[in-house]
C-alpha cells in the first residue's frame, strides 16, 4: 500500500497529471477485483487508498469521471460502475459530515458490493434481450454471494460485508434476497449510489440520464431521505464536467459547484458566436448574464473537451 502511495505522491504534481492516475488506477482495480483470491484483500486496500488520495487530491475531477462516463464498450462496465458508485457514495458522505473512517467504510463497501456479477454487468451492458431467467437468479443472489467473497479472502469488517449483504433491501420489505425490514444506513447509501450511477450509463438498450434526470428519479425513489438528498447536492444540478450553454451563447464545461445545485462555476470553451476560443473564461452562472440555459451532450459541443484539459480548467477555477 505504502509503495503505490509514495509512487503517486511523486506522479501526481497538478491537475494536469490527474487523468493519467485515474486511468493507471482505474487499471489496478480491475486487477484488483478480478484477481488471483490469494493477493484480494492486500491489492484491494492498496487502490482504495490510491483513490481516496486522487478525490482528495480534486473532488470536482472525480465527480466528473462519474458523469463523464464511457460509451458502451469502453473498458469494463462492471468495474466503471463500481468505482462511480463508490466515488458517488464517498462524496455522499462527506457531505452528511460522516467522519473519515465512515466515508471511506462508504466507499470500499460501494467498490465491492456487486463483486459476485462484476463480468455479468459488463456483459448486460451490452446486451438488448431482455433478462434470461439464470441471469435473474445470479443478480438476486448477488448481494450475499459478493459478501461471501469478500468473507472468504479475508475481509472481516463486519459492517462492511453487512453493508454489502443488505444493499438490495429496503425498509418496509420489498427488497431482495431476503425482505428485510431493517436496513443500515451504509446499505441504503449504496442502494441509492447503484441506482445513480447506474442510470448515468448508457447501455446497449437504452441512453444515459443526464444527472438532473437521475437526479430527479432518485428524488421519486425516497424524497425524505436524508441521504438522496446528500447524494443529490453532493453531484449538484449540473456536476463538474458536464457541458452546457449560457445565456450569454458561450459554451462551456462546469468546474465546480456555486453557492446552489443549479449555480455553477462554468469554464467557456467558445465565444459566444460558438467559436472554440484559445482562453477560457470562468463564468459565474448565478449572474444572469451567464446562467446556465441548456445542459448539452458531448457530441453536441463543436470540440472535444479531453480530460487533461478538463483537469486543467479545474485546477484553475
Amino acid at each position: 500500500m505504502t509503495t503505490g502511495l509514495s509512487q503517486m505522491s511523486s506522479l501526481v504534481v497538478s491537475h494536469a497529471g490527474l487523468p493519467a492516475e485515474w486511468h493507471r488506477v482505474t487499471g489496478e482495480v480491475k486487477q484488483a477485483l478480478c484477481g488471483p483470491p490469494s493477493q484480494f484483500a492486500e491489492a484491494l486496500h492498496s487502490v482504495i487508498d490510491q483513490l481516496l488520495v486522487l478525490i482528495d487530491l480534486s473532488p470536482e475531477f472525480a465527480l466528473s469521471q462519474v458523469v463523464r462516463q464511457p460509451v458502451t464498450g469502453s473498458g469494463h462496465y462492471g468495474v466503471n460502475h463500481s468505482i462511480h458508485a463508490a466515488t458517488a457514495c464517498h462524496a455522499a458522505a462527506r457531505q452528511l459530515g460522516w467522519q473519515p473512517h465512515a466515508q471511506r467504510q462508504a466507499f470500499q463497501a460501494a467498490l465491492t458490493m456487486n463483486l459476485s456479477i462484476l463480468d455479468l454487468q459488463a456483459r448486460l451492458a451490452d446486451q438488448v434481450s431482455p433478462l434470461t431467467a439464470k441471469q435473474r437468479e445470479v443478480i438476486h443472489g448477488h448481494p450475499i454471494r459478493s459478501a461471501e467473497m469478500l468473507s472468504a479472502v479475508g475481509i472481516a469488517d463486519t459492517d462492511w460485508l453487512e453493508a454489502v449483504r443488505t444493499h438490495h433491501e429496503v425498509p418496509g420489505g420489498s427488497g431482495y434476497p431476503c425482505g428485510m425490514t431493517d436496513v443500515s444506513e451504509l446499505a441504503e447509501l449504496l442502494r441509492f449510489a447503484d441506482v445513480y450511477t447506474a442510470q448515468l450509463s448508457r447501455r446497449a438498450n437504452r441512453s444515459a440520464m443526464s444527472p438532473r434526470q437521475a437526479g430527479r428519479r432518485l428524488h421519486q425513489m425516497s424524497a425524505s431521505s436524508p441521504l438522496t438528498l446528500a447524494l443529490i447536492k453532493a453531484f449538484g444540478v449540473y456536476p463538474p464536467g458536464s457541458m452546457v450553454r449560457l445565456a450569454s451563447g458561450e459554451l462551456g464545461v462546469v468546474v465546480r459547484s456555486g453557492e446552489k445545485a443549479h449555480l455553477p462555476l462554468v469554464a467557456t470553451l467558445t465565444n459566444a458566436a460558438g467559436e472554440s476560443t484559445p482562453h477560457s473564461m470562468l463564468r459565474d452562472s448565478a449572474n444572469d448574464a451567464h446562467a446556465v440555459v441548456a445542459l448539452l451532450s458531448p457530441q453536441a459541443m463543436p470540440l472535444w473537451l479531453s480530460d487533461e484539459r478538463l483537469a486543467e480548467l479545474i485546477g484553475s477555477a
